[in-house]
């Protein structure tokens, strides 16, 4: 199924690629539907697809002593699934779990790590994503730690 730009533009990084950088990844992705609860990874496992929500959003979850879980994290259309692929680990540290259904973009963790290698521009709009989840991550942990939900 060919992808729109609508669908393109519905998430935000592939949307800041020059175009033909853009025309190039979408031509490796293809449009999926995400159900609600689908598990998307699981802490240990390898990385095979790489996603990009257009409409839905993932949460990430980190488990705590094997019984209980903590949402670390939340993928919308302004993010991607499989960063960690940029920093060359293709296993999943955490959970991932559809818990807003949509659409996203999929493309194989094989062709994005190719795609990544071709496209300086995706490259680096991906470090200042992984930039941004970083500063998430520490302000939330900072909030979990001091501030009473």
């Amino acid at each position: 199924m060919p992808i729109t730009q609508a669908a393109a533009a519905a998430n935000r990084l592939i949307e800041a690629l020059p175009r033909t950088d853009r025309r190039h990844i979408l031509a490796a992705c293809e449009p999926v539907e995400l159900a609600f609860a689908e598990v998307l990874a699981e802490p240990g496992e390898r990385i095979r697809h790489v996603f990009f929500p257009t409409t839905s959003y993932i949460s990430l979850v980190t488990p705590i002593d094997g019984c209980a879980s903590l949402e670390v994290g939340l993928v919308g259309d302004e993010g991607m699934l499989g960063i960690s692929l940029i920093l060359g680990v293709d296993i999943s540290p955490l959970s991932a779990l559809v818990q807003g259904e949509g659409l996203a973009l999929r493309i194989e963790a094989t062709s994005f790590r190719r795609e990544l290698g071709l496209s300086p521009a995706l490259h680096g709009v991906l470090k200042r994503y992984l930039h941004v989840v970083m500063g998430q991550l520490a302000q939330s942990s900072a909030c979990t730690r001091f501030h009473v939900v």
